[in-house]
């Protein structure tokens, strides 16, 4: 078991001491079900040929089938998908969608490679690992640095695989050909909606309150314009070339119209009072909520005691280290988990199958009205679940977790 997985663990177990579960499930959740990995060759544009180190992780099963973006980045390793693909299993448990967790991701710089060599790379992985062709078995969708048009090219080559249109068995597609209206925004209006509902008790009523962002991809930068909608202020903002810092607020049209022209956040000033900041600097400055929305383990033991939001909303999928959560809670940190605060993405994922299944359609407007009453009630139901047994909300959303799937595996006679 490596390293990261055997920590995320860690929280699923503790959550296991305030209800009664099953040795037999906790076992289970242990290990994931499935695990596999390839070597994908690659012909580039100069006629040369490379190979990518590739994997696919489906996790549990006991829900339904699995479910799992696809990432492309130079750190992705058999232990981060493992693990993420855990993450996936107790996010879908949470939100109480049909579906297991997985997880997949190519080693790989995708600056370096033209579109032609992406989608090349893209057709490689779906015949590597013919398991996504079915979409009662695994579903692949969008994850760090693959969006929709990654996933049309995965869901050509499955058509082309299986002779035939399935177009269930990918999500997260150009709504030309069966994607969903809000599939882009849904992760970051999802976690607004998170942050909204258990505003009242973080004591967040007013309006214009601030907002420290780390990671400005697509789930970071449409959190923060629906925060701008909401009344929230933008006060830092930082990306992998660096950040910026500005007390009065930054100007999101103008902060996007500079990424647009230099590719990052880094050298962006707006305004007299706008510095410029590292990543850490932005974590540690002063707001009222921290949303980290970039990659895992970015509150570590090191920083934590250095935090200075109220509040952090973690966007991305395991930002805070789990040594960093004791510290967290005696500084009274309030934090809102990643398995409650990014299923807004999943969730509408689980629309579009559905649609895709049934051959049916739904309006924009009527996919974020279902979104918001459902990930509203989630919430509130984790705040319930904490305020009863005098638990943290991260303890609270793996009780939640684990009691469906007790349920789940107690109705399938895995006892």
């Amino acid at each position: 078991m490596g390293k990261e997985l055997t920590k995320a663990r860690k929280r699923l177990t503790n959550a296991a001491r305030f209800i009664d579960v099953d040795d037999i499930l906790l076992d289970q959740l242990s290990y994931p079900k499935q695990t596999l990995s390839a070597t994908l060759p690659v012909r580039m544009d100069d006629g040369s040929m490379r190979l990518f180190k590739a994997w696919r992780c489906r996790y549990n099963e006991l829900l339904g089938p699995t479910k799992g973006g696809v990432r492309y980045h130079l750190d992705v390793c058999l232990d981060e998908v493992i693990t993420m693909a855990f993450w996936m299993t107790c996010k879908c448990a949470l939100a109480d969608l049909p579906f297991g967790g997985a997880k997949g991701g190519v080693c790989v710089d995708i600056s370096e490679l033209s579109p032609y060599e992406c989608e090349r790379l893209t057709r490689a992985y779906a015949r590597a690992f013919d398991i996504l062709t079915d979409p009662n078995t695994d579903i692949p969708a969008p994850d760090i640095n693959t969006g929709e048009q990654t996933m049309a090219w995965l869901a050509d080559e499955i058509k082309v695989l299986r002779n035939r249109h399935v177009e269930a068995a990918v999500t997260g597609k150009p709504l030309a050909i069966g994607g969903v209206a809000g599939r882009t925004e849904a992760t970051g209006e999802g976690a607004l909606c998170v942050l909204e509902a258990l505003a009242d008790a973080f004591g967040l009523t007013e309006r214009h309150h601030t907002v420290a962002l780390q990671g400005f991809g697509n789930a970071g930068r449409n959190f923060a314009r629906a925060a701008r909608e909401a009344g929230f202020q933008i006060t830092a903002v930082a990306d992998a070339s660096g950040g910026v810092i500005c007390p009065d607020g930054i100007d999101l049209d103008k902060l996007e119209n500079h990424i647009e022209e230099t590719g990052g956040v880094s050298g962006f000033a707006d305004g007299n009072n706008a510095s410029a900041a590292t990543n850490e600097e932005v974590l540690t400055s002063e707001c009222d909520v921290l949303a980290p929305a970039a990659i895992a383990n970015q509150i570590v033991e090191d920083n934590a005691s250095d935090i200075r939001a109220k509040v952090i909303l973690e966007i991305a999928n395991g930002p805070t280290a789990v040594e960093a959560d004791p510290i967290l809670e005696e500084k009274g940190v309030k934090l809102i988990p990643d398995i409650l605060a990014n299923a807004g993405g999943v969730t509408v994922s689980y629309f579009e199958w559905v649609q895709n299944m049934r051959h049916l359609r739904q309006s924009r407007d009527e996919i974020m009205t279902d979104l918001r009453e459902r990930i509203k009630h989630n919430a509130q139901s984790v705040l319930q679940t904490a305020n009863k047994k005098e638990i943290t909300l991260r303890e609270a959303a793996y009780v939640k977790a684990l009691e469906r799937l007790q349920e789940a595996s107690a109705a399938r006679g895995h006892r």
